[in-house]
């Protein structure tokens, strides 16, 4: 019982310094692309107006998903704004808890720790992680579409289940971006799930069309190619190899140049991914999406935290300490505001190292992660059996 008090006073002393911490750190949003969805299905449902015909006020900044998307959101469309905030605060924990759940689990049995205690500590460091204070003060559905493409791959492609491949194709069909889980599904050869994915993205897409065909029309030959309504690519916050090129010149960025980092990025990822476990490849194949899409906002960077939990994962694993700063490191920098020091700009050497700080992490992380013999497990709770601990490490 002893024991059990002091694990108690020892998490609530963290979510205390994590909750002073926030109070600092978190920069409040007030839930601006939440506004937007909001406003956008509100006018398309009850004004009768054209969904990506919506500005919200005083921006440029209009509904940017797939109609699917729109339909998916439809319901906020019937309740008040504060209830529209409470049930994407909710959505956002719950999701992000049960991926981090899931992740950090494994690690805590295998180590002998209490489970609650590792994932209340667990999730307190999350709630740190810049990413996931900027998505949720945002409102943003980055960790739905994480859940979804996690769920996919630890609870229906491990297991090799029939239905495996529906989450990755429901995140796609929602934002374009996840699509790259369907090319992971592709290269590691697991040609059901890759189909699965596709045919349940075409699906939904062309359901989409059916009960929406105005927005589907606008969206697919209007919407998709209207890079405006984004933002500009050479944002300090668009930290892709996209932000990189276009920070280096924000007036005419090389294409070319951005197309051989993505295709140099991508020969990486595929070499690594291949011989890689499900919960490897979710890690490698969320990092490298991050660097190949020409926008990653700060708050895309949430699929970072697969590799940041299996990095500390690994580290522990092979008792490695360079693993173990390795991760400290990462970590620290991606809760620290650090790239927005480069705001107002980022002259000489030291602003293109600065203010592309977490693209080079996130290349680090694709490069750098250790991979272990691959050995699918029939289910998540299998990750954690004590043959884990005489897998070999296989370093990059």
């Amino acid at each position: 019982m002893e024991q059990v008090n002091r694990r108690i006073a020892v998490v609530a002393a963290v979510v205390l310094a994590t909750a002073a911490f926030l109070s600092v750190a978190t920069i409040r949003h007030n839930f601006f692309d939440l506004k937007v969805y909001y406003g956008a299905i509100n006018y398309w449902v009850h004004d009768g107006g054209q969904i990506y015909d919506w500005l919200k006020p005083n921006s440029k900044y209009g509904y940017t998903y797939p109609p699917f998307a729109a339909l998916v959101m439809v319901p906020m469309a019937f309740v008040s704004w504060p209830v529209a905030v409470v049930i994407s605060c909710a959505a956002a924990v719950v999701t992000g808890g049960l991926v981090v759940w899931w992740l950090v689990d494994p690690i805590a049995r295998r180590e002998g720790w209490t489970r609650w205690f590792a994932f209340a500590i667990a999730f307190c460091l999350v709630a740190a992680f810049e990413p996931m204070r900027e998505t949720f003060t945002f409102g943003q559905v980055n960790t739905l579409l994480l859940f979804l493409v996690a769920a996919d791959l630890l609870w229906l492609v491990g297991r090799g289940h029939k239905a495996a491949g529906v989450g990755i194709g429901l995140a796609t069909a929602v934002k374009l971006t996840p699509g790259i889980f369907i090319l992971y599904l592709l290269v590691t050869r697991r040609w059901r799930a890759a189909i699965t994915a596709s045919a349940t993205a075409a699906g939904v897409t062309l359901l989409a069309a059916a009960a929406a065909p105005d927005a589907s029309r606008q969206f697919w030959t209007e919407m998709l190619w209207n890079t405006d309504r984004v933002g500009s690519l050479s944002f300090i916050s668009n930290q892709s190899l996209e932000g990189v090129v276009a920070r280096l010149d924000p007036v005419h960025p090389r294409t070319v140049l951005w197309l051989a980092l993505v295709v140099a990025t991508l020969a990486v990822w595929v070499w690594r991914v291949r011989r890689a476990d499900v919960r490897t490849g979710l890690a490698l194949t969320g990092v490298v999406q991050c660097l190949v899409s020409p926008v990653t906002w700060v708050h895309h960077l949430v699929w970072l935290l697969p590799a940041l939990i299996l990095l500390f994962d690994r580290a522990l694993e092979a008792r490695n300490r360079r693993l173990v700063i390795f991760a400290i490191v990462t970590y620290g920098f991606l809760i620290s505001r650090f790239v927005w020091i480069w705001e107002r700009g980022s002259p000489g050497v030291s602003g293109f190292v600065g203010s592309n700080m977490y693209v080079w992490l996130s290349i680090a992380l694709l490069v750098l992660l250790p991979i272990p013999d691959r050995a699918d497990g029939p289910h998540v709770a299998d990750w954690s059996s004590a043959r884990t601990d005489h897998r070999r490490i296989v370093r990059a």
